[in-house]
């Protein structure tokens, strides 16, 4: 996955705070755990809060050391069935996102895609078999979109929605129809949102190494980015996904993440949207100033 889901942890109680750091560290100990140390190597944000979304078990934690914080032990949360299924979801995306990374960058610059196959082979081929409609779902969604960028699909939407599709299928697994339902619209915008995020993130990128991006077939440039105008239109259809979302999280109760997932839902993926698009995501450090914070009210 990206990385660009989080919550605004200035926001968040000293208690919620060791929560969602008790996931983080839970979904990387669930990952070593159950498919050793290289698939740790590709924890991130995105799946922390996947892991929060399908939990229904109350939060359980305990303290462990690793090899990051081999003497302070920092809060971790017990392994339950949410974590375990962030863990398989986690190892079957990153393996396809390889995939497609060795299909876009040819032979040399497919050398650490190559690379990265090696540490996960094993690791997929075990979360294939646990979780086989899932990686089958992905695969279609990927075929998908891969014949649309090879097309040089002109919509937005239809890229997003391929890519938003195959996130909503994280949902499946849930028995509990309503639940499912509710889940299935986050998940779908939540995946809109990403593609769009990612795609406005690797605009400069793209542009300079030729790969596929379809904003510069929908929106104007100037130079090597978004317009004013363009960013504006992009802020706003990546704003209307978030308010699906949060139209949807005021369906369901989330336990004790509820308080995280609401930061991240109303507050976190402005802040990362905005950052995005103002072109400072990649360059801004926790502790220096933050950018401008859209709030949910106001979009």
């Amino acid at each position: 996955m990206f990385g660009y889901v989080r919550p605004v942890l200035d926001r968040l109680s000293p208690e919620e705070k060791t929560r969602f750091q008790g996931v983080y560290c839970g979904l990387c100990h669930t990952l070593g755990k159950r498919f050793g140390w290289s698939a740790r190597l590709f924890l991130n944000y995105d799946l922390a809060f996947l892991a929060m979304l399908l939990e229904k078990e109350p939060c359980s934690c305990c303290r462990k050391s690793c090899m990051v914080h081999p003497i302070c032990k920092r809060p971790c949360a017990n392994e339950t069935s949410a974590l375990e299924a962030a863990a398989d979801l986690s190892v079957i995306l990153t393996w396809w996102q390889v995939q497609d990374g060795i299909a876009d960058h040819g032979f040399f610059g497919g050398l650490k895609y190559r690379a990265a196959l090696l540490l996960l082979r094993r690791a997929y081929q075990k979360a294939r078999d646990n979780r086989p409609d899932f990686d089958g779902h992905t695969q279609k969604c990927l075929q998908e979109l891969a014949t649309l960028e090879k097309e040089h699909c002109a919509s937005v939407d239809a890229v997003a929605d391929t890519f938003a599709r195959l996130l909503a299928g994280a949902a499946n697994g849930e028995d509990d129809g309503t639940r499912r339902r509710v889940l299935e619209q986050m998940l779908y915008h939540l995946g809109r949102w990403i593609y769009l995020a990612d795609a406005a993130d690797d605009l400069k990128q793209d542009l300079k190494s030729g790969s596929y991006n379809p904003l510069p077939l929908r929106y104007a440039l100037v130079g090597d980015t978004l317009s004013q105008e363009s960013r504006q239109e992009l802020a706003s259809t990546m704003d209307q996904s978030i308010r699906v979302m949060a139209a949807a999280f005021e369906l369901m109760d989330y336990g004790d993440y509820s308080a995280i997932i609401e930061s991240v839902v109303y507050e976190g993926l402005y802040v990362v949207g905005s950052a995005v698009l103002d072109g400072t995501f990649r360059k801004r450090k926790k502790k220096e100033k933050k950018p401008n914070e859209r709030r949910y009210a106001n979009a």
